[in-house]
């Protein structure tokens, strides 16, 4: 366990130089209600996608109170070239009905809230107080993070992003937790990525179990 903890160190200080434009989110959004409703549509679903349909969602519906009116046939409509469009219809809208009838049409600052609103996960959780609330409660743990995360040999857990989140939680200060999961996703996007990483390139090879196996 220490010498994770000083290896991880070691990793977000090299990951911190290669990635200094490692943005907080790639899902544009200009307040809480939006971060919510796209970190919703992005389950599953690249966030250049849902990018593409937020325009005109949050044009005609830029409130809880019209999103919650708004018919499912409508927001399927604009959403449905993203996926899996009946079930985030209808949660996107139910999230917005309970923000206004349980949280004052504000969207809440807590993970216990959070995840009694129909589509949110604690992943969706953590991504919305971390980068709107500055609120670290868990570390960000999306497919790219999962992915390096078990290349670099801090989780043993190959699919329970719960278990890995909490093996991440041990290991870093919290303070740490989002920055992590910025730069470690910043690096599974641009060069640990899922079919064939680029190891040579890479920033952290010679802190890393895994380098150099899949070339």
């Amino acid at each position: 366990m220490d010498s994770d903890k000083q290896r991880v160190q070691g990793i977000l200080k090299q990951l911190g130089r290669a990635y200094p434009d490692a943005p907080e989110t790639y899902l544009d959004h200009s307040n809480a209600f939006e971060m919510l409703i796209a970190t919703i549509l992005s389950a599953n679903t690249a966030d250049a996608c849902v990018n593409t349909i937020t325009p005109e969602l949050f044009s005609r519906y830029p409130d809880v109170e019209l999103l919650m009116r708004a018919s499912l046939e409508d927001l399927i409509g604009i959403i449905r070239r993203c996926g899996t469009y009946n079930r985030k219809s209808s949660y996107i809208r139910d999230s917005a009905r309970l923000i206004a009838e349980r949280f004052g049409g504000e969207v809440p600052k807590s993970m216990e809230d959070l995840v009694t609103l129909p589509g949110v996960s604690r992943k969706t959780a953590n991504v919305v107080l971390s980068v709107v609330f500055k609120i670290n409660e868990g570390v960000v743990v999306d497919t790219h993070v999962m992915r390096v995360t078990q290349r670099i040999g801090l989780t043993q857990h190959q699919k329970n992003r719960k278990k890995a989140e909490r093996d991440l939680m041990a290991l870093l200060p919290r303070e740490q937790w989002y920055k992590y999961a910025k730069l470690v996703g910043a690096h599974g996007r641009r060069t640990c990525n899922s079919r064939k990483p680029e190891c040579d390139a890479c920033a952290v090879k010679d802190l890393c179990p895994s380098a150099g196996r899949f070339t």
